[in-house]
């Protein structure tokens, strides 16, 4: 049996004295050399070890000014089922609702976007054809907590006071509620999540560090003839939230 990697062994001695309230919330950590030399490793065995901390949200960076025990957080709830779109609001907003918590989001719709090859293929389109893409952070008490970035064919909304997903008399209702408001029936929804790490882009806008786990889940809803209608690559950093899968069983 291999033996543990020296991070990891650091990481678990780091863990291990801020649950022995050695640091509380808040403090900041000795240097990087002054814990190399407690721990008779080199400082690249701690910054990883670090890092690792960081992106399981136990200890938290701040540019210019060192590592910190991160702040207790209450990680979100996340859950996907069928009954989160029978509500008359969006699906984030009804999972921030039964948690108490505020839920808002920001977002940037932009028209006429070629679509890519992979989101040609995911909704049935050919490779360039008009499609409307918004970008969201959803926001949990004011704290990022989710993003998502949605891709739509045009030729389905355009014409119609449905066609950017955060304007008109349909902003913020969600995908199926605002389908349903332009006469389409959406049916069926197909998720595919796995793991991954945040990106700079990622990381920075989550408030997490840059690698830190994530769940990335490919979404696409269809309508009741079966077209694709919109489909989501939506990032859930591990740190903050919870994915939670409830699943119907008929008796």
């Amino acid at each position: 049996m291999s033996e543990q990697p020296p991070y990891l062994r650091i990481a678990d001695v780091l863990r291990q004295r801020i649950a022995n309230q050695e640091w509380l919330p808040g403090d900041r950590l000795p240097s990087r050399s002054q814990l190399a030399q407690e721990c008779g490793v080199g400082e690249a065995v701690i910054r990883r070890a670090q890092e690792r901390l960081i992106s399981q949200g136990v200890l938290e960076g701040r540019a210019g000014s060192g590592t910190y025990v991160a702040e207790p957080r209450q990680r979100v709830r996340m859950v996907r089922s069928a009954d989160r779109e029978q509500t008359g609001e969006s699906p984030f907003q009804s999972d921030m609702t039964a948690l108490g918590k505020r839920g808002a989001w920001e977002s940037r719709s932009d028209g006429m976007v070629p679509a890519p090859a992979d989101i040609a293929v995911r909704l049935s389109i050919s490779e360039g054809d008009y499609c409307v893409r918004t970008s969201y952070e959803f926001l949990a008490d004011g704290k990022p907590v989710q993003l998502s970035t949605s891709w739509e064919p045009y030729e389905v909304t355009a014409g119609t006071l449905a066609v950017l997903p955060e304007a008109g008399p349909f902003a913020g209702m969600g995908v199926v509620r605002r389908m349903a408001e332009i006469g389409i029936k959406v049916s069926r929804a197909v998720e595919r999540p796995e793991p991954g790490q945040a990106n700079a882009e990622e990381a920075n806008l989550l408030g997490v560090q840059r690698g830190a786990l994530v769940t990335r889940i490919q979404r696409t809803y269809y309508s009741d003839d079966g077209r694709a209608v919109e489909t989501a690559d939506i990032v859930v950093p591990a740190a903050l939230c919870e994915i939670v899968y409830e699943v119907p069983i008929s008796s």
